[in-house]
């Protein structure tokens, strides 16, 4: 049975240090800043303030989770899986970041066939506009995986799910390698 291409970004899955735990904190994000943010889109801090991933060999601090503010029509406190740019927000919106190290994630991988040799191989990451509907990221792995150390992303596993296969499209468990709490990125094994 084929993998079905439908990305859905980083969903958190668990960690390497065995607590289980999910482990977030929050951030700001400027009030004007000009790009959406989607949940599971890759993002980094930049002059103090969290920025989605817009290119390969950035450090990443974490996932982008969802985000409190103020509604700017109705005055109200909203809680929302996006974050819409240039949407007159008056003050910065507080974002909540999956930021540890350690953490694993879920990731769908372009078309590209993935084979159990790639397993511990690094691999960028593409980065597709999120829905605006459903507030769902829209990343996906990007290309060959290979052993150079700056690639986005670190292959852990193929997520054990009866419909998930090696090959293009392929659900894959990864850790954030380049990330801007840990190392400036290991190359594959």
């Amino acid at each position: 049975m084929a993998n079905t291409n439908k990305p859905f970004g980083m969903r958190p899955l668990g960690n390497l240090s065995a607590t289980g735990a999910q482990k977030q904190y929050g951030y700001l994000i400027k009030e004007d800043y000009g790009t959406n943010i989607f949940q599971g889109d890759l993002v980094r801090i930049v002059g103090g303030y969290i920025e989605r991933v817009s290119a390969n060999n950035q450090s990443s601090v974490g996932v982008f989770n969802g985000c409190f503010y103020d509604d700017p029509v109705t005055g109200k406190p909203t809680w929302s899986n996006k974050f819409i740019a240039n949407a007159a927000f008056t003050e910065d919106i507080q974002a909540d970041i999956i930021d540890d190290p350690s953490q694993l994630f879920l990731i769908q991988a372009d078309s590209t066939a993935i084979a159990q040799t790639d397993i511990g191989k690094n691999v960028y990451v593409a980065y597709n506009s999120g829905s605006t509907t459903t507030g769902q990221s829209a990343m996906t792995t990007s290309g060959a995986p290979a052993n150079t150390a700056d690639l986005t992303l670190k292959i852990i596993g193929l997520y054990a799910d009866p419909g998930n296969a090696l090959g293009a499209y392929a659900q894959l468990v990864v850790k954030i390698n380049n990330h801007s709490f840990s190392s400036t990125g290991v190359a594959g094994v």
